[in-house]
């Protein structure tokens, strides 16, 4: 006899999304230790996973203490791509690409 589907699992309410959530510059610089999965270069581990949690003006204090660590900003991911170039592909990554930008100069 096949067992009936059971119902989908209703979200968490302990577990709310935040949204503009203001990070301190320790929160910030605590993104630079990030460790990499094996074989994906520490530099860009580090933006991408900035890029993906943080809102852009986060994004842009954390580029600033990157690159005054001397870290690379054209670092390659797995596909042999910048994040810069990972960017471009993406419709509302445009303040994120103009802090790497401005960065670069």
């Amino acid at each position: 006899m096949p067992s009936s589907p059971q119902p989908p699992t209703p979200p968490r309410k302990d577990k709310q999304k935040v949204f503009d959530e203001v990070w301190s510059d320790d929160r910030v610089r605590g993104f630079l230790s990030a460790e990499p999965p094996a074989g994906i270069d520490p530099d860009y581990n580090v933006l991408e996973k900035a890029y993906r949690s943080m809102r852009p003006e986060d994004f842009e204090r954390l580029v600033a203490f990157f690159v005054a660590e001397g870290r690379n900003l054209h670092a390659p991911g797995p596909q042999g791509q910048s994040l810069l170039e990972v960017m471009r592909q993406h419709r509302k990554a445009a303040p994120y690409r103009q802090a790497i930008e401005n960065a670069a100069r």
